[in-house]
């Protein structure tokens, strides 16, 4: 076998490894399953006492299906046969003589937790990389090897379905603890752990009382209307099916993907065929191509310093030190930078959970008043104010002091790097990483190569955006690169609604209607409403902001981080009142000058090709993932609509 590779050990134990060949992740193809009842085949002739499933990658345990063999289902029996391959292979797992173990070390995901769900142990290994998920919702499908079924039953229908209709994933402390895990171990005794328990034998996790009884069909209908309405509220059923689709199976079929009538709205062959699927597919693959770019480069950060502890400099700092590295964090006096760290106390408790590890974050967040860290810095990000001559003046000084093979990054959202080059000696040395706001959750940083900077320092930089766990997207210097470029008018087009009348519930309830996860004006509001006028004067200085925009920010009101913008954050949520009917035309209004800013930003090389530009407005702004972007919304989905309006 060219992918798993049985190896016998002491006690009768065995242990089957999966490394698949040819590649740097462990996916589950037609002929890795295939290879895989062969495997199976050979432990039936000669049974072991216990058998562990382990992973041959060092980056994971599986990653899920590959999903290139989803572009080569043609018809509806070629769905089926994609089920039913998993299907009958895990059932097959599940029913073996001999007790199964999964070690789950790093990744472990979609068809890869659906495996380790079909074994009767799971052993995960307790370390930040570990992730265990089912994450077909976020490909418009649904989990169809087992997951739907087997998944409640360890956890309970709540805990189940959270994951299954969110799509998130979890660490091995939370798998543990929900039962999906049997034990959550330090690597160091993960290999003596799986074979204890295979020895020991211990009877399978019960669940408890309560949980048990949300299992019972009589009560599936009632669950599941809770958690419909639920999912109704971040996201519409003509939007993206799949949850639905999930809730639908669990309650009628006992989460077996097979049993759907292939008509049936809820079956993969129906799914398959939903434009939903294929753009959230091809929305996969543009994810995958902006981590690709970040393995050009062989660059390896151990210590960042950031200059700016505002919110956004304070953001990227706690954000590189969540993720492992030193970061010294510098701004004028200790006054300026405390804010910076309480928010950073917050995000470590937060995402670590455990006090132990968000000390240790908090331990790698040095306050630096003083700047000395500029000099032992990898990178050095700036995050000041809009300013080109404090710019300039800071970059001066930082490149003095940096080590020469540091990269100087601004995180400048509106000033061209030439410009802010020109007080350098070696201007080639700057690059833009422009994050977005809020940084914990924008997974876009823009690497801005200006008309000076040396090719070389491109790779490198989006080697460390893919080392913070973040997706590099190059653009070249430009106003407003691609992303603010792509926004403004959208934003200012929205804003102008509201001067003409229209409540801004209204307008970003039409935004909402074609599948935006936030409005354009809640969205200005968290952008910044500063940044939003400095944007469009930069963009169009000859056109006059919009009327309410000027008199919010004159008043101080700059969205969220002010707690007063268009909406009212003084609650900590936006107080906003029901929207009006939406008139017709005006989601047309908003959407068409994104489009055709997306077409203009291709034609002037923004980015290299459309497929980078459509990236860009989906991880960037948020364009509505399942339209598969801006310029293939307007090349295949407005085409459509033509068609339809022909015929």
């Amino acid at each position: 076998m060219q992918n798993w590779t049985i190896t016998r050990e002491t006690a009768g134990l065995a242990r089957l490894t999966f490394d698949k060949a040819g590649a740097t992740t462990n996916t589950l193809s037609a002929a890795v399953l295939a290879e895989f009842n062969e495997a199976l085949d050979i432990l039936d002739r000669e049974p072991p006492a216990g058998l562990i499933i382990a992973s041959g990658k060092a980056n994971g345990f599986i990653a899920g299906a590959d999903v290139t063999e989803f572009s080569q289902v043609r018809s509806e029996a070629d769905a089926i046969a994609l089920v039913k391959r998993g299907w009958d292979a895990f059932e097959r797992l599940a029913a073996v003589r001999y007790p199964t173990l999964a070690l789950v070390r790093g990744f472990c995901l979609g068809g890869g937790l659906e495996l380790a769900l079909a074994c009767r142990y799971r052993v995960v290994v307790d370390e930040p990389g570990t992730r265990l998920g089912l994450p077909e919702v976020m490909l418009g499908i649904v989990p169809g090897w087992g997951g739907m079924r087997r998944l409640p039953r360890l956890t309970g229908a709540p805990a189940a379905l959270d994951l299954l209709l969110s799509g998130k994933t979890i660490d091995a402390r939370k798998a543990k603890k929900l039962g999906i895990a049997d034990e959550c171990v330090p690597m160091r005794i993960m290999d003596n752990t799986a074979r204890g328990m295979l020895q020991a034998l211990p009877p399978p996790r019960a669940l408890g009382f309560a949980q048990s009884l949300t299992l019972n069909p009589l009560l599936r209908p009632f669950i599941a209307a809770l958690a419909r309405k639920q999912v109704a509220k971040r996201a519409r059923r003509e939007h993206y099916p799949a949850p639905y689709a999930i809730l639908d199976l669990w309650v009628k079929h006992d989460g077996n993907a097979l049993a759907a009538a292939p008509a049936d709205p809820e079956s993969i062959p129906s799914l398959l065929k939903t434009p939903t699927a294929a753009n959230l597919i091809r929305v996969f693959g543009l994810q995958e191509r902006l981590k690709s770019l970040g393995k050009e480069g062989d660059f390896k950060a151990a210590h960042v310093h950031v200059v700016g502890a505002g919110t956004m400099g304070g953001d990227i700092a706690a954000w590189c030190a969540l993720r492992g590295l030193t970061v010294t964090l510098q701004d004028q006096d200790a006054e300026r930078l405390a804010p910076a760290m309480g928010r950073a106390a917050k995000l470590f408790a937060e995402r670590l959970k455990d006090p132990r590890r968000a000390r240790d974050a908090t331990d790698r967040l040095i306050p630096d008043v003083a700047g000395a860290g500029a000099a032992r810095a990898d990178v050095i990000i700036e995050a000041i104010f809009e300013n080109l001559d404090a710019k300039r003046s800071l970059f001066a000084a930082l490149e003095a002091k940096a080590n020469p093979s540091a990269i100087l990054a601004t995180n400048t959202s509106s000033i061209p790097l030439e410009d802010i080059a020109t007080a350098m000696k070696e201007p080639a040395r700057l690059v833009g990483l422009h994050f977005f706001n809020p940084v914990p959750r924008m997974m876009l940083v823009e690497v801005v190569v200006g008309k000076q900077t040396a090719a070389a320092w491109v790779p490198q930089a989006c080697a460390f955006v893919r080392q913070i766990d973040k997706l590099p997207l190059p653009v070249k210097s430009a106003p407003g690169f691609l992303v603010n470029r792509v926004l403004a008018p959208y934003l200012m087009a929205a804003m102008r609604c509201v001067d003409e009348g229209l409540s801004p519930e209204t307008v970003d309830e039409a935004a909402l209607a074609f599948g935006m996860p936030m409005g354009p004006i809640d969205l200005a509001d968290t952008v910044g409403l500063d940044i939003c006028i400095a944007v469009g004067k930069m963009l169009t200085p000859d056109a006059t902001p919009p009327k309410r925009l000027l008199e919010l920010v004159a008043a101080g009101h700059l969205g969220r981080k002010t707690k007063r913008g268009f909406y009212d954050y003084r609650t900590g949520r936006p107080a906003k009142q029901p929207a009006g009917a939406v008139p017709a035309g005006l989601t047309d209004r908003l959407i068409a000058p994104f489009v055709a800013e997306a077409q203009a930003a291709l034609s002037d090389g923004i980015a290299t090709d459309g497929d980078l530009v459509d990236a860009g407005a989906i991880f960037g702004t948020g364009f509505a993932p399942f339209r598969g972007g801006p310029l293939h919304y307007a090349a295949r989905d407005c085409a459509q609509q033509r068609g339809l309006a022909t015929a």
